[in-house]
Protein backbone atom coordinates (compact mmCIF):
# COMPACT_ATOMS: atom_id res chain seq x y z
CA UNK A 1 0.00 0.00 0.00
CA UNK A 2 1.24 3.48 -0.87
CA UNK A 3 2.29 5.90 1.85
CA UNK A 4 0.19 9.08 2.12
CA UNK A 5 1.11 12.52 3.41
CA UNK A 6 -0.41 16.00 3.75
CA UNK A 7 0.19 18.74 1.17
CA UNK A 8 0.11 21.51 3.79
CA UNK A 9 3.87 21.37 4.28
CA UNK A 10 4.42 21.90 0.56
CA UNK A 11 1.99 24.84 0.47
CA UNK A 12 3.82 26.39 3.45
CA UNK A 13 7.05 26.17 1.41
CA UNK A 14 5.25 28.08 -1.34
CA UNK A 15 4.27 30.77 1.18
CA UNK A 16 7.90 31.03 2.33
CA UNK A 17 9.09 31.34 -1.28
CA UNK A 18 6.69 34.22 -1.85
CA UNK A 19 7.64 35.96 1.42
CA UNK A 20 11.30 35.80 0.49
CA UNK A 21 10.50 37.05 -3.01
CA UNK A 22 8.59 40.00 -1.56
CA UNK A 23 11.45 40.81 0.81
CA UNK A 24 14.02 40.43 -1.98
CA UNK A 25 12.26 42.88 -4.27
CA UNK A 26 11.40 45.34 -1.46
CA UNK A 27 15.05 45.42 -0.38
CA UNK A 28 16.20 46.10 -3.95
CA UNK A 29 13.99 49.19 -4.37
CA UNK A 30 16.12 51.65 -2.35
CA UNK A 31 19.37 50.04 -3.57
CA UNK A 32 18.68 50.61 -7.25
CA UNK A 33 19.73 53.71 -9.16
CA UNK A 34 17.60 52.79 -12.19
CA UNK A 35 13.98 54.00 -12.18
CA UNK A 36 12.78 51.19 -14.49
CA UNK A 37 14.32 48.64 -12.14
CA UNK A 38 12.78 50.33 -9.07
CA UNK A 39 9.35 50.34 -10.71
CA UNK A 40 9.62 46.66 -11.60
CA UNK A 41 10.83 45.71 -8.12
CA UNK A 42 7.84 47.56 -6.59
CA UNK A 43 5.46 45.76 -8.92
CA UNK A 44 7.01 42.35 -8.25
CA UNK A 45 6.97 42.87 -4.47
CA UNK A 46 3.23 43.64 -4.60
CA UNK A 47 2.65 40.57 -6.78
CA UNK A 48 4.49 38.36 -4.31
CA UNK A 49 2.28 39.74 -1.52
CA UNK A 50 -0.81 38.73 -3.51
CA UNK A 51 0.66 35.25 -4.02
CA UNK A 52 1.18 34.87 -0.26
CA UNK A 53 -2.53 35.54 0.22
CA UNK A 54 -3.46 33.05 -2.51
CA UNK A 55 -1.34 30.29 -0.98
CA UNK A 56 -2.64 31.13 2.49
CA UNK A 57 -6.15 30.66 1.12
CA UNK A 58 -5.18 27.24 -0.20
CA UNK A 59 -3.54 26.33 3.10
CA UNK A 60 -6.56 27.47 5.10
CA UNK A 61 -8.89 25.33 2.99
CA UNK A 62 -6.79 22.16 3.15
CA UNK A 63 -8.34 19.67 5.48
CA UNK A 64 -6.57 16.37 5.39
CA UNK A 65 -5.83 16.27 1.68
CA UNK A 66 -3.27 13.60 1.01
CA UNK A 67 -1.19 12.41 -1.90
CA UNK A 68 -0.45 8.77 -2.68
CA UNK A 69 3.15 7.72 -3.28
CA UNK A 70 4.60 4.81 -5.21
CA UNK A 71 6.97 4.09 -2.34
CA UNK A 72 7.28 5.56 1.17
CA UNK A 73 8.75 9.05 1.17
CA UNK A 74 8.75 9.42 -2.63
CA UNK A 75 6.98 12.73 -3.08
CA UNK A 76 8.17 14.56 0.03
CA UNK A 77 11.73 13.53 -0.83
CA UNK A 78 11.28 14.89 -4.35
CA UNK A 79 9.91 18.22 -3.08
CA UNK A 80 12.63 18.58 -0.45
CA UNK A 81 15.31 17.88 -3.04
CA UNK A 82 13.67 20.31 -5.43
CA UNK A 83 13.63 23.02 -2.78
CA UNK A 84 16.94 22.22 -1.05
CA UNK A 85 19.02 24.41 -3.33
CA UNK A 86 16.27 26.97 -3.74
CA UNK A 87 17.35 29.79 -1.45
CA UNK A 88 13.86 31.24 -1.22
CA UNK A 89 12.54 28.28 0.77
CA UNK A 90 14.84 29.32 3.61
CA UNK A 91 13.37 31.85 6.04
CA UNK A 92 14.67 35.44 5.79
CA UNK A 93 16.88 34.76 2.79
CA UNK A 94 15.27 37.22 0.38
CA UNK A 95 16.41 40.37 2.14
CA UNK A 96 19.89 39.01 2.83
CA UNK A 97 20.40 38.04 -0.78
CA UNK A 98 19.17 41.40 -2.06
CA UNK A 99 21.59 43.21 0.25
CA UNK A 100 24.45 41.16 -1.18
CA UNK A 101 23.76 42.15 -4.79
CA UNK A 102 26.13 44.65 -6.29
CA UNK A 103 24.14 45.78 -9.33
CA UNK A 104 20.73 45.74 -10.94
CA UNK A 105 22.05 43.24 -13.48
CA UNK A 106 23.03 40.84 -10.71
CA UNK A 107 19.69 41.38 -8.95
CA UNK A 108 17.76 40.76 -12.16
CA UNK A 109 19.75 37.58 -12.81
CA UNK A 110 18.81 36.34 -9.33
CA UNK A 111 15.19 37.32 -9.94
CA UNK A 112 15.10 35.41 -13.22
CA UNK A 113 16.49 32.32 -11.52
CA UNK A 114 13.99 32.57 -8.68
CA UNK A 115 11.01 33.01 -10.98
CA UNK A 116 12.09 29.92 -12.98
CA UNK A 117 12.58 27.91 -9.79
CA UNK A 118 9.17 29.03 -8.51
CA UNK A 119 7.46 27.83 -11.68
CA UNK A 120 9.12 24.42 -11.38
CA UNK A 121 8.28 24.16 -7.68
CA UNK A 122 4.63 25.18 -8.16
CA UNK A 123 4.14 22.73 -11.01
CA UNK A 124 5.33 19.96 -8.69
CA UNK A 125 3.25 21.35 -5.82
CA UNK A 126 0.03 20.63 -7.72
CA UNK A 127 0.51 16.93 -6.97
CA UNK A 128 0.17 17.59 -3.25
CA UNK A 129 -3.01 19.66 -3.23
CA UNK A 130 -6.60 18.89 -4.17
CA UNK A 131 -7.48 19.35 -7.82
CA UNK A 132 -9.92 22.10 -6.84
CA UNK A 133 -6.90 24.34 -6.12
CA UNK A 134 -5.04 23.62 -9.36
CA UNK A 135 -6.58 26.62 -11.15
CA UNK A 136 -5.24 28.97 -8.48
CA UNK A 137 -1.75 27.49 -8.72
CA UNK A 138 -1.94 27.57 -12.53
CA UNK A 139 -2.77 31.29 -12.36
CA UNK A 140 0.18 31.86 -10.04
CA UNK A 141 2.43 29.97 -12.45
CA UNK A 142 1.25 32.20 -15.31
CA UNK A 143 1.99 35.26 -13.20
CA UNK A 144 5.45 33.95 -12.37
CA UNK A 145 6.03 33.43 -16.11
CA UNK A 146 4.96 37.05 -16.68
CA UNK A 147 7.42 38.16 -14.00
CA UNK A 148 10.12 36.17 -15.76
CA UNK A 149 9.35 38.00 -19.02
CA UNK A 150 9.41 41.42 -17.33
CA UNK A 151 12.74 40.63 -15.68
CA UNK A 152 14.18 39.39 -18.98
CA UNK A 153 13.03 42.61 -20.68
CA UNK A 154 14.67 44.66 -17.91
CA UNK A 155 17.87 42.63 -18.27
CA UNK A 156 17.93 43.44 -21.99
CA UNK A 157 17.28 47.14 -21.27
CA UNK A 158 20.09 47.23 -18.71
CA UNK A 159 22.47 45.68 -21.26
CA UNK A 160 21.71 48.39 -23.83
Amino acid sequence: MANIFSGAEIVMMGIQIEKNGRDFYNTLIPQSQNQKAKDLYKFLASEEERHILAFQGILDSLEDSQTAESYPGEYISYMKNLSAEYVFTQEDRGEALAKSTKSDKEAVDFGIRFEKDSILFYEAMKKSIPEAHHKIVDQLILQEASHLKKLSDLKNALAS
